[in-house]
């Protein structure tokens, strides 16, 4: 999938969280390849480093930061950054989260407080640090969500909390700052990324098939809906939850 000569972003400025892998490393590519100069930002700094590389070797425009984004310090780094660097935001993209499965009687305090803070409380802080220079450039937001925050799973309280929160926050944040700044969520389904690697090949198989359109998701699928939330194409959308599953919580879950 490419961005099939669009130039929707040319002379803006994206700022990514959890950009050195899947999703985020997708939506990277993507937002450079429509001409946005992009910071890759994540908490593996040579990951960030080499996706803006890959960036910068096709020609678009990159730098890259390590980011923990549960450091409220990291985020007022990463938006100085890129004020020292174009003097603009006008996209961000949030992306960072953390998923230990467990029923709600497995899991400690700490594994629930963890996957809340990096999952939700690190949204706040990104909005927190970015939202001044978006409302200057009149800009939009884009968090990753999940399926979790519309249907349930068992195993999955702490992760389906968080995300379920975000929906929540972006409803809230687009009344807050309305005709300022748009903020929308994306909400994959299965998604094919390093964390699948250890899935087996019949779990794929069989969650394939209870997908209307017949296969898992890629991370350049979620990209091109971020890139399009992100963009003038969805100039009257904010506020909103937007699945990207294939059609799969429609289905039935059994």
């Amino acid at each position: 999938m490419t961005a099939a000569g669009l130039a929707r972003f040319t002379g803006r400025t994206a700022l990514l969280s959890a950009a050195a892998s899947g999703i985020g490393e997708a939506t990277a590519h993507r937002l450079a390849d429509e001409g946005a100069s992009v910071l890759v930002t994540d908490v593996d700094g040579k990951g960030a480093h080499r996706v803006a590389e890959e960036i910068r070797a096709k020609g678009g425009q990159a730098r890259d930061l390590q980011l923990d984004a549960t450091s409220p310090a990291d985020w007022a780094a990463a938006v100085a950054e890129v004020e020292s660097w174009t003097g603009r935001l006008d996209v961000v993209h949030l992306n960072a989260g953390r998923n230990f499965p467990g029923a709600a009687h497995e899991l400690d305090d700490a594994s629930w407080h963890d996957q809340l803070r990096l999952s939700l409380d690190s949204v706040f802080f990104g909005v927190r640090a970015a939202v001044p220079l978006l409302r200057a450039a009149r800009g939009a937001m884009v968090i990753t969500s999940s399926v979790h925050a519309a249907i349930g799973f068992k195993g999955y309280p702490a992760y389906a909390a968080a995300k379920g929160g975000i929906g929540a926050l972006v409803r809230q944040l687009a009344v807050e700052y309305a005709g300022e700044v748009r903020f929308n969520a994306v909400l994959p389904g299965a998604v094919v990324t390093a964390l699948w690697a250890r899935t087996p090949p019949e779990a794929k198989a069989r969650i394939s098939a209870r997908t209307p359109v017949g296969r898992l998701g890629v991370p350049e699928d979620i990209a091109a809906a971020v890139a399009f939330l992100a963009s003038d194409d969805a100039s009257f959308i904010t506020g909103q939850n937007l699945l990207v599953d294939g059609g799969r919580s429609i289905t039935s879950h059994e």
